[in-house]
């Protein structure tokens, strides 16, 4: 991956390359406004009514949807693909989980981050101490409720990763928002961070120039103590 024999991009004079860089700049604002313009519309998407009540097993014991929330306003929920029968949970799932900071930043406009999978907690504690991840974002089994059927999180397909977003009006909680697939990728800042770089994701799909190092997408990221580095 770092052999200097790969292509690289054109090396030219600084005047050159500042100019270059302003043209793409001015694209990057206008896609960063069109990104606002979107963020505003999911703002003012039509809410649902959570009518079931779930329940979990976390750190606390058992908790309920509401409990979740921790008393603040707003709770997103990272569904983290991690069946009951998986000795691992899912690797992309882990490179979001990777990426989350300290929740302090959320909690500061009433907003509370959790992950739910449908593995047993136990198996949950014993992945996150492999993991090395703190307990600062709270994970949740909802192995003994129908949390992950009725929000798209298990399929008869099997685990789907995703996040939701809800939002409470005392003890009543509205779904207001969900997204999965490529949409869970700006909750994993290591995309974002190689999207910056010449060589990019280095997978198949991108439109890089020919030579660049590349490798079907998926296949090549690993959990973080997986690499052979």
């Amino acid at each position: 991956m770092s052999s200097t024999k790969q292509p690289l991009p054109p090396c030219v004079s600084l005047d050159e390359w500042q100019a270059a860089l302003a043209e793409l700049l001015k694209k990057e604002k206008e896609l960063t406004r069109a990104r606002d313009a979107l963020s505003a519309e999911r703002r003012k998407l039509p809410m649902v009514k959570v009518e079931k009540s779930y329940s979990f097993k976390g750190p606390a014991g058992t908790a309920s949807l509401l409990d979740l929330f921790e008393g603040r306003r707003q709770l997103i929920v990272y569904h983290f693909m991690f069946a009951p029968e998986w000795n691992a949970g899912c690797s992309g799932c882990s490179w979001v989980a990777d990426a989350m900071t300290h929740p302090a930043h959320l909690h500061a406009r009433d907003t509370s981050l959790v992950m739910i999978s449908r593995a047993p907690l136990e198996k949950l504690d014993m992945y996150r101490a492999r993991m090395g991840w703190t307990d600062a974002i709270p994970w949740y089994s909802s192995y003994e409720s129908e949390f992950n059927y009725d929000f798209e999180a298990t399929t008869q397909d099997g685990e789907r990763h995703g996040a939701s977003v809800f939002i409470r009006e005392g003890e009543t909680i509205y779904r207001t928002y969900y997204t999965g697939a490529r949409g869970v990728e700006y909750l994993g800042s290591l995309w974002s961070y190689l999207d910056l770089t010449p060589f990019g994701r280095q997978e198949t799909w991108e439109k890089s120039p020919e030579g660049w190092p590349q490798t079907e997408p998926y296949g090549w990221n690993r959990r973080h103590d997986e690499y052979d580095l």
